[in-house]
């Protein structure tokens, strides 16, 4: 396993610093805006062609986001929220630019902080899961809930007919039902 950093984050701080008119950050904010941009394209091609399209198109950008990077912070002083912006993302290079070596890697985590949101909005109910085991069941229906979110099925629809059909489901077929393989019945 290895760490993929959030591109998202990391140009939240820049954005904040933007948004009082300095004129770093603003670059900064559109450098990586020209990145993201390229991933909105490629979103939906297979792994390979995105990692193609990266290493053509995107490749270039982050190198010079590097170097433009390096030379800014020597300017700066340590104590500034613009160096601090670089000096984030320069401790972290490999982190943020793992995407250009794995067509399946993200450049931000949104997804995945959308997924889970309803999750961290209901953290106090979950201490009234009623048990270990209670948790571990509820943790897997909203793993189950999520999947079908991703594989683009209505949860509802899913859950509904998989009760319906449970009961008459053979042990050796109950993979069928999973959220991946399920076809309405």
């Amino acid at each position: 396993m290895r760490e993929a950093a959030c591109w998202a984050h990391a140009r939240r701080n820049f954005f904040k610093l933007a948004v009082e008119k300095a004129p770093l950050a603003i670059e900064a904010v559109q450098r990586i805006d020209a990145i993201l941009a390229i991933e909105r394209e490629i979103n939906g091609l297979t792994a390979e062609a995105r990692l193609a399209a990266r290493g053509e198109r995107s490749r270039p950008l982050v190198d010079d986001l590097e170097i433009w990077f390096r030379e800014q912070r020597d300017k700066l002083s340590s104590k500034a929220d613009m160096a601090k912006a670089i000096g984030y993302m320069r401790s972290r290079w490999l982190s943020f630019t793992r995407f250009l070596e794995d067509g399946r890697v993200c450049t931000t985590n949104n997804a995945a902080e959308r997924a889970i949101r309803p999750l961290a909005v209901g953290r106090r109910n979950w201490t009234f899961a009623g048990s270990d085991a209670g948790g571990r069941r509820a943790a897997a229906m909203y793993t189950l809930i999520e999947t079908c979110k991703l594989n683009g099925i209505d949860p509802r629809a899913w859950l509904a007919d998989v009760l319906a059909r449970l009961p008459e489901c053979p042990a050796s077929r109950i993979g069928e039902l999973l959220p991946w393989n399920w076809k309405a019945g």
